[in-house]
């Protein structure tokens, strides 16, 4: 059985419910899925798991939310390589740069993203949580 990391920030609990979508995915393929807050999550914690999905909405002028989130994974990146990575979010505003940018920095350090990443503008519809289970089943 796999193990995944679910490890998300969300400010106003659209990616919150992305996270938990992505979970579903991963537990209805037998997997053994976490959900983290961005703050409960560290670099030190990547090896425990053999695949991580991450979340977080598009912030700014569309960049990951800086204060928890980039922090976090900025310190995860270097353990990224050769592990299987998936990328969700939302975004209010833009046409999805933050995530390209995300995805290109994931690949460069080495990771394997089984499935593209998922992105929904504000408030994730059905069609756009399924989206989700779909990557946490394909992590799983």
């Amino acid at each position: 059985m796999s193990k995944i990391a679910v490890v998300f920030w969300s400010g106003t609990g659209n990616t919150e419910s992305m996270a938990s979508a992505v979970a579903e995915g991963a537990l209805s393929k037998g997997a053994e899925a976490k959900l983290f807050a961005a703050s409960e999550f560290s670099a030190d914690m990547m090896d425990e798991f053999d695949a991580v999905a991450f979340g977080c909405p598009a912030m700014g002028a569309e960049e990951l939310e800086d204060s928890e989130f980039a922090p976090m994974f900025d310190a995860c990146l270097p353990k990224l390589r050769d592990k299987k990575i998936a990328l969700f979010g939302s975004y209010g505003w833009g046409d999805g740069e933050w995530m390209r940018t995300w995805e290109e920095n994931c690949r460069t350090a080495g990771a394997f993203l089984p499935a593209d990443p998922v992105i929904v503008n504000e408030a994730p519809d059905e069609d756009g949580l399924e989206a989700c289970r779909g990557l946490g089943a394909a992590i799983a």
